[in-house]
């Protein structure tokens, strides 16, 4: 092989080396806090010379302009003496224990039925083959004549057990349909009786399709009668089997934390509970190795380093980021929603000097912490939805805001149409179509104003 083509194939493995790096520093930089810590534990499994520990704070392993040195770690691959930064004495690591699983719906009754029918074998059988075939909301959706059929005993007798279960915790668990379910909530609660009895009994499809009025008729009583009773019944819960069996639920992490301070608002990237990175000091000895280890062992330091660096860039970008945005937001921060400024994520990336799918990349699946609670980062980028009478383009989010704030302010026997909101915004200098006002609506939870109506 000629000088020439010894050059070419040293250019191309390098030319590979560096885009599979910059692949992985793209691939990190959208990754949320969580994903974050899955992809440190399997590189931390996959690759000895990583060593892991969690802290509640930063590690003194990165130079003082935030950046890995990398310079040290290649002086000392070529030999040279000066340990980088980041390179620990061994100790030993503690890992948290996993959180027990909560009790499902099953597990639950199933204690109920082995307390309840402790001395008869072959009704705690019909009682297990009953809880078995609930749902998930804690419906028997078997006909009794099946279950009948199933366990080779009589219907009555199902009915006789099942009645039973539908004492157990929680109320409304056994019930064959909706109605049933609310109706053995009522009775355990002394309220099943009078306009409460009916509208369970009778009108549920009525209250679905706010006919409190035709119900009233029905009924022979006033509108405001009935809204009463109406509210009464959906204090009940329709699913009670829902808040059992799912599984732990999915708590967000928080990326980074918007404060207050003394000069105006602090960006933080957020680490708590985030694995610390660093290389092991056993291969500082790596010359000790034969030439193939040594090979592998250098190999294996440049993965770690480069890992490190890229972590180390994502949290770079990400306050870079989250620092224009704050800047170009306070007024949300100090005041609240109706004041997002529209803003797009080419906006910020033209700002920083960095590509638009960069800035992508860095708000991805990735959440704030404000002292009002925890948002989404995408959601601080407005679409420019509507426009002002003069031409200036307005947030959705503030469209939507003034919409709800018109909402909460109406009067409930009188609620506001789509169209009087299309008015109102219109005073405001926001011009939407029905359309979208009934759309913007419906994203933020509240009914028609026919459903919205009070009596």
């Amino acid at each position: 092989m000629t000088s020439i083509e010894q050059s070419l194939g040293m250019n191309l493995s390098q030319h590979l080396a560096m885009t599979m790096q910059l692949q992985q520093a793209i691939e990190i930089l959208q990754l949320s806090a969580q994903e974050l810590c899955a992809t440190i534990e399997k590189e931390y499994l996959e690759n000895p010379v990583l060593e892991m520990e969690y802290s509640t704070g930063r590690r003194e392993r990165y130079e003082q302009d935030g950046s890995v040195n990398v310079r040290a770690l290649a002086d000392y691959l070529d030999g040279g003496n000066k340990q980088p930064s980041y390179f620990t004495d061994d100790d030993e690591h503690q890992f948290d224990t996993a959180a027990p699983s909560h009790e499902t719906l099953e597990e639950i009754l199933l204690e109920q039925v082995n307390f309840t029918f402790n001395e008869n074998e072959s009704e705690r059988a019909v009682a297990t083959f009953l809880v078995g075939s609930l749902d998930s909301r804690g419906y028997l959706t078997l006909p009794t004549a099946e279950a009948a059929r199933a366990m080779a005993c009589s219907e009555a007798e199902i009915l006789r057990i099942l009645t039973v279960i539908q004492s157990f915790e929680p109320a409304g668990v056994g019930a064959r349909d909706l109605a049933e379910c609310l109706r053995l909530q009522a009775q355990r609660q002394g309220i099943y009786e009078g306009l409460v009895a009916a509208v369970i009994d009778r009108h549920l499809d009525a209250v679905a399709a706010h006919l409190l009025k035709e119900i009233a008729a029905s009924e022979h009583v006033r509108p405001a009668e009935v809204q009463m009773a109406v509210d009464i019944v959906r204090r009940l819960n329709p699913k009670p089997g829902s808040a059992y069996g799912a599984a732990d639920s999915a708590y967000i992490t928080p990326d980074v934390i918007i404060r207050k301070g003394e000069k105006g608002y602090e960006v933080e990237v957020e680490e708590a509970g985030v694995p610390q990175l660093h290389i092991s000091a056993l291969y500082r000895q790596s010359d000790t190795f034969d030439k193939a280890t040594q090979k592998y062992i250098a190999g294996r330091l440049r993965a770690a380093a480069w890992l490190i660096n890229s972590i180390e860039q994502r949290r770079t970008t990400i306050r870079r980021v989250v620092e224009e945005i704050v800047r170009r937001q306070t007024a949300y921060f100090e005041k609240g929603p109706a004041f997002l400024e529209p803003m797009t994520m080419k906006d910020v990336a033209d700002t920083i000097g960095v590509h638009e799918s960069t800035v992508s990349r860095a708000v991805a699946n990735k959440y704030a912490e404000l002292p009002t609670g925890v948002i989404a980062l995408r959601s601080l980028f407005t679409a420019r939805s509507a426009r002002t009478d003069t031409g200036e383009e307005v947030a959705a989010a503030r469209a939507k805001s003034a919409i709800e704030r018109f909402i909460k302010g109406e009067d409930p026997k009188k609620p506001l149409s789509d169209q009087k909101l299309c008015t109102l915004l219109k005073a405001e200098g926001i011009a939407l179509s029905r359309r979208t006002v009934m759309k913007y609506r419906e994203q933020l939870g509240y009914d028609s104003s026919v459903k919205r109506k009070r009596y």
